[in-house]
């Protein structure tokens, strides 16, 4: 088949690899799911479709890029599970079955629809869920999302998390051994178990937008290209399941969160904060769509769960045309119930926040004080900067300026911590 029929020209092997980087990037999910299913192994299914992509790389400088690509690198990666089995000689009813399907596929493949990136099948959603089965770590889970779902390689995920790439690829090798050992069947868990389930998959993808929103170490404040990516996950998973609404809850408060992105970073990378951030420069796109993503989660129901309530947070400060016109006392409101339902340190240092701009600095301080008393946010460094701030509208500069040099101390990102150092010197 000459490259006219079979999809676009590639002029070179530097186009090649372009062209099979962006058909993974948006399909690894879509591949390795199918062929999870087929062999039963999440490790094995991996490694065929990296062998198919080799096998890609080779022929696409000579054939052009297919029509339908992720098809063609799927039927490759089914016909090197073939030959596996023959060199074992385990010929058995599954091989003639599997053979049989994929000379079907490969003649529906010819007569194709253009591929369709944005087209999803249930068997994604599966591979998420044993992405994020419970018998691994969370570190894990992360790791391997990015990597079979989000389509990223070792070193981004470590760039990412600023770590080795060594310590990566651990992680995801020590994943695919621990889901094999375990028999982690290729679906969505029994109803029994769905809500545990989903709620780990949920924490993973909030898990991996926070780093990006606000990376812990490193020499950049932000890592948008990350956030962006779980938000495509969580995309992908609210169009799986319609009716969960606390995946439309997360994806509002992904969507509203980013929309101050390109507000909070100055041309040099330095961090500006809500108070000094252009609202003009706001994406009113992800405004809208999050906003429509948590009327979508309310339409269903059931109440504002926990993300419900902080993605109406995040509402509150999409909506409002500056600091002071945000509407503080219903913050404060929304923070208290958040505190009753998912009562934790950081929803008081939060809700503390809030109750300085709805009531002034003395009632705040008096709950920060009473957070630090209790000990659990011991080294968190956003407690002493949170407390500085209050300290300093107080006009207490002396003990402002000490809080501020103890959260930089404490900080682990270098923007923000130069940010700090400049508050205390101040």
């Amino acid at each position: 088949m000459s490259s006219a029929e079979s999809g676009e020209t590639v002029r070179s092997t530097t186009d090649a690899e372009r062209a099979v980087a962006a058909v993974w990037r948006i399909e690894s999910a879509k591949i390795v799911a199918t062929l999870t299913r087929m062999v039963g192994d999440f490790g094995l299914a991996e490694d065929l479709a990296q062998d198919a992509l080799l096998e890609a790389l080779q022929q696409w400088p000579q054939v052009g890029v297919p029509r339908t690509p992720a098809a063609w690198l799927t039927a490759v990666a089914k016909r090197r599970a073939i030959d596996g089995w023959r060199r074992q000689e385990r010929y058995d009813d599954r091989i003639t079955t599997i053979a049989h399907d994929l000379e079907s596929e490969n003649a529906d493949a010819m007569d194709a629809a253009p591929w369709d990136p944005d087209a999803i099948d249930d068997d994604v959603l599966r591979l998420i869920f044993i992405s994020c089965h419970p018998v691994l770590s969370r570190e894990a889970s992360v790791a391997l999302t990015l990597r079979v779902v989000g389509g990223l390689g070792s070193e981004e995920i470590a760039r990412a998390f600023v770590v080795p790439t060594a310590t990566v690829q651990q992680r995801i090798v020590r994943a695919k051994k621990t889901l094999g050992a375990a028999k982690v069947p290729f679906e969505v868990p029994s109803r029994e178990d769905y809500a545990e389930r989903l709620s780990a998959v949920l924490g993973v993808l909030y898990l991996i937008f926070n780093e990006g929103h606000a990376a812990s170490s490193g020499d950049s404040w932000m890592r948008p290209e990350l956030s962006h990516e779980a938000i495509r996950l969580t995309r992908v998973l609210t169009a799986l399941v319609p009716g969960e609404r606390d995946a439309h809850s997360v994806l509002a408060l992904m969507e509203l969160t980013a929309a101050r992105f390109p507000a909070r970073i100055d041309a040099n990378g330095e961090p500006i904060l809500l108070a000094d951030q252009d609202r003009s420069r706001w994406d009113r796109s992800r405004i809208s769509r999050g906003r429509a993503a948590l009327r979508q989660a309310d339409a269903l129901g059931q109440g504002r769960g926990s993300y419900g309530l902080q993605a109406a947070i995040a509402e509150c400060h999409a909506v409002a045309a500056s600091v002071e016109e945000t509407d503080w006392d219903r913050i404060v409101l929304l923070y208290e119930a958040l505190g009753r339902i998912a009562p934790s340190p950081v929803v008081e240092l939060n809700r503390a926040a809030a109750v300085a701009m709805a009531t002034g600095p003395a009632s705040a301080l008096r709950i920060i004080d009473e957070v630090a008393a209790s000990g659990a946010l011991a080294g968190y460094h956003l407690l002493p900067a949170t407390r500085g701030e209050l300290l300093l509208r107080l006009g207490r500069k002396d003990e402002a300026r000490t809080e501020f040099a103890t959260a930089a101390r404490l900080a682990g990102n270098d923007r923000e911590r130069a940010l700090l150092e400049s508050k205390a010197e101040d």
